[in-house]
């Protein structure tokens, strides 16, 4: 009993970072999605991600040929030798991707202390969100691979390395298209139980809150600056440059067209939106 204990403690405190990462994803998507759908869909994004990385370790695919060390086994747990917390990790990436994905696409109405995107079923369920999702969660491993794979030089540990010498920091171009493989699996299974919450009553966990709906991007920014930080301490300039680079351009033309479009929208949009989500809306925009 002590033993499991140990086991169960170690996997908390070997990887405090990714848990409150975990934990911001909890009450990003409950807030957005409800508790119904954010159980279902971590279990199943775990399952995914956990049998993807199983049968790259086996069989080299989808990342390529890669390899854990175990070294910390018997501090935290690991599943069929897999870290727990590795695959864990895919879950709230995966969120914060399709949420992003999301803000980005949605029209926006804004008023005073709040941003709520019109979100509609066929919007959560779309090819657009699928492909633009899968992509930005693909764009967070191009980010944080590089920094991972020198995990002996901060406080991660060396956990994995690949067969072969990558191209890209030392990553083979097989485990970004493994990611974005896996991406959209899993961004395809969090669309359908994001989209079964239609009509008016309100998922449970779901509670007003302003600007909510850009935790998820919050959440999704913050994984970026933690490994870019990561990065420079460890005097990985080039590494943490070239990754500044590569979300700078992006992210402002983001953040450029989302301005622009806040409260430009058609009364049609905004009329699907309440039809399939009533309950997004406060009683005060509601009424405006």
């Amino acid at each position: 009993m002590s033993s499991i204990f140990h086991i169960a403690l170690g996997t908390f405190t070997c990887r405090p970072y990714v848990f409150a990462f975990f934990g911001a994803y909890l009450l990003a998507a409950v807030l957005h999605l409800g508790w119904r759908a954010v159980l279902s869909f971590t279990a199943v994004g775990y399952l995914i991600s956990f049998v993807s990385e199983l049968s790259s370790i086996n069989n080299g695919f989808p990342y390529g040929w890669y390899y854990y060390i175990d070294a910390t086994s018997n501090r935290e747990l690991w599943i069929v030798g897999v870290p727990f917390f590795d695959s864990l990790s895919y879950v709230f990436l995966c969120y914060c991707s399709y949420s992003t994905a999301l803000l980005i696409l949605a029209p926006l109405r804004g008023w005073r202390w709040n941003l709520v995107p019109l979100e509609t079923c066929a919007l959560r369920k779309s090819t657009s969100v699928l492909l633009l999702g899968s992509l930005l969660q693909t764009y967070l491993d191009i980010i944080i691979d590089p920094v991972s794979l020198l995990g002996n030089r901060w406080f991660l540990g060396q956990i994995y390395g690949y067969r072969e010498q990558g191209h890209h920091f030392g990553v083979p171009l097989s485990n970004y298209l493994g990611w974005w493989l896996v991406s959209g699996f899993m961004i395809f299974a969090l669309q359908r139980f994001a989209s079964r919450a239609v009509g008016s009553q309100v998922p449970v966990g779901i509670k007003p809150l302003p600007f909510k709906a850009l935790l998820g991007p919050i959440l999704y920014l913050s994984v970026i600056a933690f490994n870019l930080t990561m990065a420079a301490l460890i005097g990985e300039m080039t590494i943490a440059v070239s990754g500044l680079f590569i979300v700078l351009l992006p992210l402002v033309i983001c953040l450029i067209t989302m301005r622009r479009r806040v409260n430009r929208y058609h009364p049609a949009e905004l009329a699907d939106s309440l039809r399939d989500y009533s309950w997004q809306m406060t009683p005060e925009c509601n009424q405006n």
